[in-house]
């Protein structure tokens, strides 16, 4: 079945950032349906529940309580009903050690979160509107982390 939409989730545990983002989204001229969780439990529960539609993309912040994005990242990667879906690590942490733990554990792309409402715009219109398909294809660490 297409959809004529894509299909965004987010699991951040902070409220402003999961409002920010939903904002961001709204105001993008993009059609999209957005679903955020406050952990990576919630999401999780929500990804393997039987009816629900999984989303095309998946924004996963790595410092959440209850199971972080590194912990939740590693359990959606176990399952292959979720290979298709893409991964956007989105957090405020730029470390050398997380950029380099969620390329291995196979994350899509490694974004740091922006700063301001506009950056946060054009961000998630480029990942969203990525081929991902063709970006995946030739993944490497050059390619991974979203320079701004």
């Amino acid at each position: 079945m297409q959809q004529d939409y894509i299909l965004i989730t987010l699991a951040d545990d902070d409220e402003d950032d999961r409002l920010f983002f939903t904002d961001a989204f709204d105001e993008l001229k993009i059609n999209t349906v957005v679903n955020t969780f406050k952990n990576g439990k919630e999401l999780l529960d929500f990804l393997n529940h039987p009816e629900s539609v999984l989303p095309n993309i998946i924004f996963l912040d790595l410092n959440m309580p209850i199971l972080n994005g590194i912990d939740c990242l590693k359990e959606i990667k176990k399952n292959d009903k979720f290979n298709n879906i893409a991964i956007a690590i989105y957090s405020t942490s730029s470390s050398e050690q997380d950029v380099e733990n969620t390329f291995v554990l196979g994350a899509n792309i490694y974004i740091k979160k922006p700063s301001d409402f506009n950056t946060l715009k054009k961000v998630l219109s480029d990942v969203v509107t990525i081929n991902w398909q063709y970006h995946t294809s030739g993944l490497n660490k050059d390619n991974f982390l979203l320079r701004l």
